[in-house]
């Protein structure tokens, strides 16, 4: 099983201790077409790693099922509902034979519960599987209507830096503790955060940025945004106080993937880590920041659902036009 989880990359972490570790949580499990491996709504939290073959990530609807995404070898699929704790949000159907390894959740936890660096390389695992889908259900989202005619550029204001506004290191704790963090953690990104104020509307970053740093949101509120061709913008989310966002970026090393403005009305005060600083905690050698990453897997997890349900309504609204059904991209 090591040699197999070698060969993806959201595994290369792992030292070959801790895949023999991983071992005793794995069993392998053969679909063949057809099969449903787990059901919207069902409660279950088993993880698996699609080895070869095809499935289908899928959302039931009035109008029949609605593919969100493709599986292929190497993705990982069903995290979302280990780290949450809760039911199914979608179908995964077999399109080709799968050969697949099941990752068994009370073992896992067990296991991570014992061992501070076994949990540290499984959560970085559930990072790259995220951040990796969210990246993909923006660019679906982008392909919904592709073949629409394109807008042309985006000519409004450019992404500017904010202004500065001192804040004392106490009011800063206290805007990390919002979130279940170490005191080290706490105290290392209190320390090593600018303060940055954001007028109302104000792009913070825009989507094909490269991202150098990443945001808490003191005051106010921020919004994620796309620009989809002939639609204009479309809202994603906002980002509330203690929450954070433009993290995705400095983990990965891509471009941005998504539009971040300071609220139309209120504005933002936000705190700032640079990539290196957080390049620094998130280290995967580094123990001391497993509730950092459980924290940002969260938030992706949360991220990628509400995309998954805007996707979903654009569908609907759209009356199952199949002109309008949206490319299934992978990734």
């Amino acid at each position: 099983m090591a040699e197999d989880l070698r060969r993806f990359g959201t595994f290369s972490h792992f030292t070959p201790e801790q895949l023999a570790l991983l071992d005793g949580c794995t069993e392998r499990r053969v679909y063949p077409a057809g099969t449903k491996v787990f059901l919207e709504g069902q409660a279950s939290e088993e993880i698996y790693l699609l080895q070869s073959g095809e499935a289908r990530v899928r959302r039931q609807t009035p109008f029949g099922p609605f593919d969100l995404a493709a599986l292929d070898p190497g993705d990982l699929f069903g995290e979302q509902s280990f780290l949450a704790s809760d039911a199914r949000t979608t179908t995964i159907e077999v399109i080709r034979d799968v050969d697949s390894l099941l990752f068994e959740p009370a073992s896992l936890r067990a296991l991570a519960d014992r061992d501070s660096s076994f949990k540290q390389a499984l959560y970085w695992t559930f990072w790259k599987s995220l951040s990796h889908k969210l990246r993909g259900a923006n660019r679906r989202l982008l392909d919904f209507f592709a073949d629409e005619e394109a807008d042309p550029p985006y000519d409004g204001p450019a992404a500017m830096p904010g202004g500065g506004e001192k804040m004392d290191l106490a009011s800063k704790r206290r805007v990390f503790q919002e979130q279940p963090l170490s005191e080290m953690e706490i105290n290392f990104l209190a320390s090593l955060s600018r303060e940055e104020r954001f007028p109302a509307g104000q792009v913070i970053f825009r989507q094909g940025d490269r991202g150098d740093r990443m945001y808490v949101v003191v005051e106010g509120q921020v919004l994620i945004s796309t620009l989809v061709p002939s639609a204009g913008e479309e809202a994603l989310y906002f980002v509330e106080r203690g929450d954070y966002f433009g993290e995705m970026a400095l983990i990965d090393d891509l471009p941005r993937s998504a539009d971040a403005r300071a609220h139309p009305d209120e504005g933002a005060l936000v705190l700032s880590i640079t990539k290196e600083v957080l390049s620094g905690i998130l280290s995967v050698e580094k123990v001391s920041s497993v509730r950092l990453l459980q924290t940002l897997c969260r938030m992706a997890s949360t991220r990628l659902t509400q995309i998954d349900e805007k996707l979903v309504g654009w569908y609907l609204v759209a009356g199952a036009d199949p002109k309008v059904r949206p490319q299934i991209v992978r990734g």
